[in-house]
């Protein structure tokens, strides 16, 4: 077992219930636009908002949502593309003590709907209630201008987010976090040396747990946020030069994409201002790494591995990293083991389960909305499997428990499954990740038909895009007469995906 050192203490959760002198995220916006509200606050799509307009029209946003019935510990759910107009309406909820809850904005129905299921809302933004349930606002709106922008009333939010997932049973879920919105980011900035006043790049949509949360320490530093609406290599390299950006966080995906542009003409981009990169939510090929270390120096590129749960962290930066390469780093906080399948702990270098917990006596970091932790004896475990060196330093394997990403988001292969045998001539069915050179993996499906079922791979796509978001759409199908499962119910997955892999002539070689 390893524990989070001395770092752990400085890192801590970034909200402490217990510390009244922290101001809610909404009242920290204020403060902030009082000081200096010429300041920029959000660009995006280049549009810029100053902390004075961000503070006004997020209360003139927070009295239009309280119109409609928001108040303290309300959920409203977010389902906007990355914007200014995203940040504004995230805004008005923590102003009104309510918790936000970020959805994709390209969800299908059947997923949105099941999302909006497990647990109620008073409010959609930017979408309508496919069920016709709950009010909304169209992406767009704007109050009326008789509603003033003055400063409303502090409010505390129990839970500052709670973010979505799509569930390793196969049910999607809400990971609800166990911190009010009396964030202090003093933790979050020692680990990621973010500067106060500094100017942070978010690649990533804010639907997701590191775009959210960087953003939000950002701004509570008095950042200047330069959020892309949407990821393209070229405007990214441009964005980091044009705004003098000092940090990003992102994930392995985008840094794969980045190197071509880049190494094609460096000339044309200046990096100078890039102090650090910062990379997470699924493992990074180590030639797209080392290539990233060779541009921005060993100091720049940093990892960090853990949940949207944050039992534990762990974290390199790329000096460690050049001596244990491969590695995600050591425990920076939280307690983490690896066990076997028996329960017991392996020895360093031998592969078993990761799990983790925040400390024998901690409150819990979260609580899920419509699934179960898996645990074992207070431990708990995202399905990752792993190992440990002689030194403490953690490596995860090129195996995972089912669950795979694709380009930095989680896919459960039994999410997909259960939408796809929703289809009357699905027998049975498997999904696996397949190797890729740009996204890491992508989903692979073999189906086992009905007999007479004449089915084809465009109509499994057409089905599947009615119900999952695209990225967990299955890019290689196959159709199978052979048994997928065996005598016990058990799906044959490992075995299946190597049989899928020789038939495709993949290897897991990663280069770039």
């Amino acid at each position: 077992m390893w524990k989070g050192s001395g770092v752990s203490e400085a890192v801590g959760r970034m909200s402490d219930t217990g510390v009244k002198d922290i101001p809610p995220i909404g009242t920290r916006l204020s403060e902030l636009a009082q000081r200096a509200p010429g300041l920029p606050a959000i660009t995006c799509d280049g549009v810029t908002l100053t902390r004075g307009e961000l503070d006004a029209s997020s209360n003139r946003l927070a009295r239009a949502y309280q119109e409609r019935g928001v108040g303290a510990g309300d959920y409203v759910t977010i389902a906007l593309p990355n914007s200014v107009e995203w940040l504004q309406a995230a805004a008005a909820v923590w102003k009104l003590g309510g918790i936000v809850q970020p959805l994709s904005a390209r969800l299908p129905e059947v997923e949105f709907s099941s999302l909006l299921e497990l647990a109620p809302r008073a409010l959609l933004v930017g979408r309508a209630d496919p069920r016709g349930v709950v009010p909304s606002v169209p992406a767009g709106f704007s109050p009326p201008e008789t509603i003033s922008d003055a400063p409303v009333p502090e409010a505390v939010s129990p839970s500052w987010k709670a973010m979505p997932s799509g569930g390793s049973t196969g049910r999607s879920k809400l990971i609800e976090v166990n911190q009010d919105s009396r964030i202090d980011p003093a933790g979050a900035s020692a680990l990621f040396t973010l500067r106060e006043n500094g100017t942070q790049l978010v690649t990533g949509p804010l639907s997701h747990n590191t775009g959210l949360s960087m953003t939000v320490v950002g701004l509570l530093l008095g950042q200047h946020i330069v959020l892309m609406s949407r990821f393209d290599p070229e405007q990214c390299l441009r964005l980091i030069g044009d705004h003098r950006v000092e940090f990003t966080a992102t994930v392995p995906t985008v840094m794969r994409r980045l190197l071509p542009v880049y190494q094609a003409d460096p000339g044309a981009y200046d990096l100078s201002s890039l102090e650090y990169l910062w990379h997470t939510a699924e493992p990074c090929p180590p030639a797209v790494k080392q290539a990233w270390i060779e541009i921005l120096g060993p100091d720049a590129v940093h990892e960090l591995y853990s949940g949207t749960e944050l039992q534990a962290i762990t974290a390199i930066s790329g000096s460690d990293w050049l001596d244990h390469r491969g590695s995600v780093g050591t425990v920076i906080m939280g307690e983490i083991k690896v066990l076997d399948e028996q329960g017991r702990e392996c020895p360093p270098g031998t592969v078993g389960e990761i799990f983790m917990r925040s400390g024998p006596q901690a409150d819990p970091t979260y609580r899920y909305i419509g699934s179960d932790a898996t645990v074992r004896d207070g431990w708990e475990t995202l399905g990752d499997l792993g190992w440990f060196d002689e030194d403490g330093f953690l490596y995860l394997s090129d195996r995972r428990v089912d669950m795979f990403n694709v380009g930095g988001r989680k896919v459960y292969p039994a999410e997909v499954e259960v939408a796809l045998i929703e289809h009357p001539e699905v027998l049975s069915c498997l999904v696996v990740g397949i190797p890729d050179h740009d996204l890491g993996q992508v989903p692979g499906a073999i189906v086992e038909r009905v007999d007479g079922s004449t089915m084809d791979a465009d109509a499994v796509r057409a089905h599947l895009k009615e119900r999952v978001e695209g990225y967990k759409v299955p890019r290689h199908i196959e159709f199978t007469t052979a048994a997928l499962r065996d005598e016990a119910g058990k799906a044959r997955r490992s075995q299946v995906r190597q049989e899928l892999l020789r038939r495709l002539a993949i290897t897991t070689d990663e280069s770039v």
